[in-house]
């Protein structure tokens, strides 16, 4: 199978990365020039990959073709372009609906909206889908779990949610301050709470038919340490902040939109 990458960037670089590390996949790549370090990075890493100076080649050769162009530029980029009817696109553009790509691509392709998370390079990744296919579900499940919102308003919602990659981050660089500030050494606090939570993300795929209330309380001795630390953070405002947060998020998605 053959796919093309109009926009190569990193969510590009870390799909292909995760693709080429499938074991006898006999997949073809053709990435765009840009960006061109990005691009030329792996067309050296794999003969499989190989650089188009045309968009339209790329479409003109894709079985799957993938948009991942900024928002801002997607309209210049795109309507220049000739698709094939019933060719199999995917568009990684964040908040540009599937009505203003239709309107853009101009050919009754079928059409996905995806959003992988830069994991997939390690194939550890989440790919939220909208609306169900069956190939591109196997495909992102192979670079680690798919995800297939049922409405756009679900997909909508999970892409507010992506937006958590920087406030968890966020709170372990808050918690490795603390440490450090306790006497630990920067370099042991980034190793025990990067340990901490990735045991705590192992938990939770084990006992996948936990909720995370559950979870949470399991992890909670009653009147114990763990039990204090959420109560104080919940009390102190930071549920209600992280919900704010994610409102904001969709807001501005919203509006982006319009």
């Amino acid at each position: 199978m053959k796919f093309g990458f109009i926009g190569t960037g990193v969510i590009t670089e870390a799909i292909v990365t995760g693709l080429l590390k499938q074991e006898g996949a006999a997949h073809e790549f053709l990435l765009s020039e840009r960006s061109r370090a990005v691009s030329a990075r792996l067309a050296v890493a794999s003969a499989q990959v190989q650089i188009a100076t045309d968009n339209q080649e790329i479409a003109d050769q894709a079985d799957v073709l993938f948009l991942a162009v900024l928002p801002q530029v997607a309209e210049e980029v795109l309507q220049p372009l000739q698709f094939r009817a019933g060719q199999k696109v995917v568009s990684l553009i964040a908040t540009v609906t599937h009505e203003r790509l239709r309107e853009w691509i101009g050919a009754d392709v079928e059409l996905t909206r995806a959003i992988p998370l830069p994991a997939v390079a390690e194939r550890r990744g989440v790919t939220v889908l909208y609306p169900q296919d069956r190939v591109l579900s196997g495909l992102f499940a192979g670079l680690g779990t798919a995800v297939t919102a049922k409405t756009v308003e679900e997909f909508d919602a999970y892409a507010a949610a992506s937006a958590l990659m920087g406030t968890y981050f966020g709170v372990l660089e808050t918690a490795a301050g603390w440490l450090a500030a306790q006497g630990c050494s920067e370099e042991g606090a980034q190793a025990y709470l990067t340990g901490v939570f990735s045991g705590l993300a192992k938990r939770a795929e084990a006992d996948a038919g936990s909720s995370f209330s559950a979870l949470r309380e399991g992890h909670s001795t009653p009147g114990g340490l763990n039990e204090q630390l959420f109560r104080v953070f919940d009390s102190a405002g930071g549920s209600k902040a992280l919900t704010e947060g994610l409102e904001s998020v969709a807001a501005r998605l919203q509006a982006a939109k319009s």
